[in-house]
C-alpha cells in the first residue's frame, strides 16, 4: 500500500527544508549527514530544496553504517571529523524505526562537539528502544512490528510504501 506518492513526499521534503532554515536561522553553513544509501538520496532531496530556497551554505556527506550490526565495523564519514567541530550538523535518514541506527551513527560525533546536532527522517515510526529523538520529519507513523516501511527514492521518482 502507497503511503507518500512522488508530489507528497516533495512536499513533505519542502516543508522540512523550511523547518531547517527557521531552526537555524542565521546559521553561515550547515552540514547534512546521509545514512547509507537510502538516507543520502533523502539528503540530497532536503539539499537541492534548501540550497533553491536559502543563501545559507550547505555541505553533504555520506555516513556509512551497518544498521544491522552497528557495532561489527566502524562508522566511516565522507568528511575529517575535527573539521566538523563547533558546526550545526543534521544526520538524515529514510526510516527512524527503533531509534538505533541514528544513535549508533551518531557515535563518532561524540569525540567532536557540534554547535548544533540535529536528525532529520522522511518516516519516523514510534517504536523507539533507544534515546534518539528525531527534529524533522516528514511523516509519523504508528504502526505495526510486523509492518515495514519501503522507502524508494529513484532520480526523478520516489514513494512510501507500507507491506
Amino acid at each position: 500500500m502507497i503511503i507518500l506518492s512522488h508530489h507528497q513526499i516533495e512536499q513533505k521534503v519542502h516543508r522540512l527544508a523550511i523547518e531547517i532554515l527557521e531552526n537555524n536561522y542565521g546559521e553561515e553553513d550547515i552540514i547534512l549527514l546521509g545514512i547509507n544509501h537510502r538516507g543520502m538520496r533523502f539528503a540530497e532531496m532536503l539539499l537541492e530544496r534548501l540550497q533553491e530556497i536559502s543563501q545559507t551554505r550547505f555541505e553533504l556527506y555520506n555516513l556509512r553504517i551497518s544498521p544491522q550490526a552497528p557495532l561489527s565495523q566502524p562508522v566511516e564519514i565522507d568528511f575529517p571529523l575535527e573539521d566538523m567541530d563547533g558546526r550545526t550538523i543534521i544526520v538524515v535518514d529514510d526510516v527512524a524505526n527503533t531509534g538505533r541506527t541514528l544513535f549508533y551513527a551518531c557515535k563518532p560525533l561524540l569525540n567532536i562537539l557540534p554547535k548544533r546536532l540535529e536528525t532529520a527522517v522522511l518516516i519516523d515510526r514510534k517504536h523507539k528502544s533507544f534515546p534518539i529523538r528525531v527534529d524533522y520529519m516528514g511523516l509519523s507513523l504508528a504502526t505495526t512490528l510486523k509492518e515495514n516501511i519501503d522507502v524508494q527514492i529513484l532520480k526523478g521518482e520516489a514513494a512510501v510504501y507500507l507491506n
